[in-house]
């Protein structure tokens, strides 16, 4: 069995899958705060479990907020203090007796819909997290590309760039601190927050995204045009993003995925921001949701 957990700041996640990726089980628990040696402990617990439910010991794959440093076996994981800087691959192989891999839970997600039956077909998939955050994750034919120090996907922290801001007003341009310590990182504007932040500060008035949504639906005139400038503003970095990778599909995920009218209006805004002989890839829809996580952390054995 190919057991993936999903490690978040305030829940751990493990699902069980076969070898086809259908998941057989999965149990949720609270994430630990108070010690490195709890938070071991209450993952190694949630794989006993399931090793006595399945009579075997099934592999063990990571989906976590962060990566692991390939040279140094060293997590960062800034969301969860009591696991970050320390060597959770190491002590949890210790733990457990067996081989455990890791990801970004971005990595994950993207891996998971590589693996969809009727994904398979393309060579490279790009996954999009347009969430709380914006990120990305590479899949190379079926493995995920983590780039030399585990970095490779961090699209959230490419910066706005010419064309962009001049979309924006130069002299009305919000810029944004990121939490990376840099300016104008994609995080802040290309993500459920950011959607909101831009319409607060472009048009003066703080909603929700689903209240933005449902005015643009509605025909209010004032988000009709907040979202195309929003379209405009995504084509751009989104165009720059595939200029560079050229990728074969590109899935979106997180809350700003299921605003349909993007997969309406990207393929049509995109071309002009790619060169000539570009093709827009085919853009869809996560399949798996809030399951992707997991199933993406357990498909890391699926491949060598």
């Amino acid at each position: 069995m190919l057991y993936g957990l999903d490690i978040g700041g305030t829940k751990i996640e493990l699902a069980v899958f076969n070898e086809q990726l259908e998941k057989q089980y999965c149990q949720r628990v609270d994430t630990p705060k108070d010690s490195y040696e709890q938070w071991l402990e209450t993952i190694a617990s949630l794989v006993r479990a399931a090793d006595e439910k399945f009579n075997e010991k099934g592999t063990v794959g990571l989906g976590i907020p962060g990566f692991v440093n390939p040279d140094t076996g060293i997590a960062e994981i800034t969301n969860i203090r009591v696991a970050d800087n320390k060597p959770i691959l190491k002590d949890l192989t210790q733990y457990l007796g067996r081989e455990v891999r890791a990801e970004n839970d971005a990595n994950c997600f993207a891996l998971s819909e590589a693996w969809a039956t009727e994904n398979q077909k393309y060579p490279f998939v790009l996954g999009l997290i347009l969430g709380t955050g914006f990120g990305g994750g590479l899949v190379f034919n079926g493995k995920v590309h983590s780039g030399e120090t585990g970095m490779a996907g961090e699209l959230g922290h490419l910066q706005l760039n010419y064309h962009a801001l001049k979309l924006l007003g130069w002299d009305k341009a919000p810029i944004y601190e990121c939490g990376c310590g840099n300016q104008a990182c994609l995080d802040n504007y290309l993500s459920g927050r950011g959607f909101e932040w831009l319409y607060r500060d472009l048009k003066g008035e703080a909603l929700s995204a689903k209240a933005i949504i449902e005015r643009f639906y509605a025909g209010e005139q004032s988000a009709v045009e907040f979202v195309e400038i929003f379209i405009e503003l995504a084509s751009i970095s989104l165009g720059n993003i595939i200029t560079a990778l050229d990728p074969h599909l590109i899935v979106l995920g997180g809350g700003l995925s299921n605003f349909d009218y993007l997969y309406e209006a990207l393929p049509r805004v995109l071309p002009k921001h790619l060169m000539r002989s570009a093709k827009v890839p085919v853009i869809k829809k996560a399949k798996y949701g809030d399951s992707g996580g997991v199933r993406g952390a357990a498909a890391l054995f699926l491949t060598d």
